[in-house]
């Protein structure tokens, strides 16, 4: 069953017009990301922050909010800083979910615990749903986990290593999400 196209809230990042632009036919893959953080404004601000040379910052694309609204930071022709190596061809998309927040690399603190919600996995799939039949070369999704695989020193004891990323997690619903939408998920 295909779901509505979700509405779009375009709330387009300072920096915006800085990011470079990309011929929407390399886009073949969406990467599933969470926040990481407690909610959406905290998510705005990390960002609209500032960490390049070139006056842009790391973001996704789309935001899903947990009662499901869809914010779009980023438009699918600008190139976002979401995933390193793969920005190009890649959408990206953020739930908001605390994740590890706010003791992300401490190896005492690795759960994941909070569920995604109906609203924003319905909201989600929407979304993919709608990508899928406007970008020609989507074909393919990936979790953020899928694609940055580097284990870094822990926080708490740097003799222990700790995955650098591990969004969207294992609480998000794989299997719901690949049902309902056209793309196969990309073999890690």
């Amino acid at each position: 069953m295909t779901a509505a196209a979700p509405a779009i809230v375009d709330q387009p990042l300072p920096y915006v017009e800085q990011l470079g632009q990309r011929p929407l036919e390399q886009v073949d893959v969406v990467v599933i990301h969470c926040t990481e953080l407690p909610d959406l404004a905290t998510a705005r601000g990390y960002g609209e922050r500032v960490l390049y040379d070139s006056g842009t910052g790391n973001s996704g694309h789309y935001y899903i909010d947990r009662d499901g609204t869809v914010l779009r930071y980023v438009p699918e022709d600008r190139i976002a800083h979401h995933v390193r190596g793969w920005n190009p061809r890649a959408i990206g998309i953020e739930l908001v979910n605390t994740g590890r927040w706010p003791h992300w690399l401490d190896s005492r603190h690795q759960a994941m615990d909070e569920a995604y919600p109906d609203a924003q996995v319905d909201a989600l799939v929407a979304l993919l749903q709608d990508l899928a039949a406007r970008l020609p070369a989507l074909r393919h999704v990936a979790g953020h986990e899928d694609l940055d695989r580097d284990q870094v020193p822990a926080s708490d004891d740097p003799a222990v290593q700790v995955s650098r990323k591990r969004d969207p997690g294992p609480r998000f619903p794989w299997t719901r999400v690949l049902a309902s939408v056209p793309l196969q998920r990309l073999p890690r």
